[in-house]
């Protein structure tokens, strides 16, 4: 569903698909300076235990090399990562954005998130601490253009304190913050998502708000 929802949304902006001899499926944005490849298939490697599956990558000029990249693994809500994927296409310009930490704080905050009481300029956590929102040294194999050992925005849903991870969320150090609060934005949106479910998981029991058609 992750591969097909997200794909579609793309398709209906615009954006040129083809597969890759790696087994991957890559769709360029209509500037030519976005990049969004699939490429669980490849397993090129995890996040929190988990297989990464999406890429997205941009860059400032088309003969330019790739300034930024975002990582999200298997299990993500397709929501976020078309809301995030929707502006990033309504972006004119794709590298120099906004650059204020605030901002995605801020934005989570204003949706009931709390800052984290020991680092609270750089954390902050869902409800019931079933999600967090990080600034944070990048962990190996994230890419990007800046050299130096920078920080970058990292998202998890831990449904129970030391369960596996259902899904996490990298940034490297130069995607625009804005960006990063749009992702945010929509993660903790309460409106409603349609899902198919005969049974919910134990671990969902009384964290979620179900409202069944009629």
């Amino acid at each position: 569903m992750l591969a097909e929802r997200v794909g579609d949304a793309l398709t209906d902006m615009g954006w040129r698909m083809w597969p890759t001899s790696r087994h991957t499926l890559l769709y360029v944005s209509p500037n030519e300076l976005v990049g969004a490849e699939w490429i669980r298939a490849s397993y090129p490697f995890e996040l929190g235990g988990l297989p990464v599956a999406w890429q997205l990558s941009a860059r400032a000029h088309r003969e330019g090399m790739t300034e930024w990249n975002a990582y999200f693994t298997a299990g993500i809500p397709h929501e976020t990562l078309v809301d995030l994927l929707v502006a990033v296409d309504a972006r004119e310009e794709l590298v120099d954005g906004l650059t204020d930490p605030g901002l995605v704080l801020a934005t989570l905050r204003a949706r009931g998130w709390a800052l984290d009481v020991d680092r609270p300029w750089t954390t902050v956590h869902a409800p019931g601490l079933t999600g967090s929102v990080s600034l944070e040294m990048m962990p190996p194999l994230i890419e990007d253009a800046d050299p130096r050992e920078l920080m970058g925005w990292q998202a998890w849903a831990e449904p129970l304190l030391g369960a596996p991870y259902l899904w996490c969320a990298t940034f490297s150090p130069s995607v625009p913050d804005d960006l990063v609060a749009a992702f945010a934005a929509s993660l903790a949106s309460p409106v409603p998502v349609p899902r198919r479910l005969r049974t919910l998981p134990q671990s969902a029991e009384g964290r979620l708000v179900v409202v069944r058609r009629s």
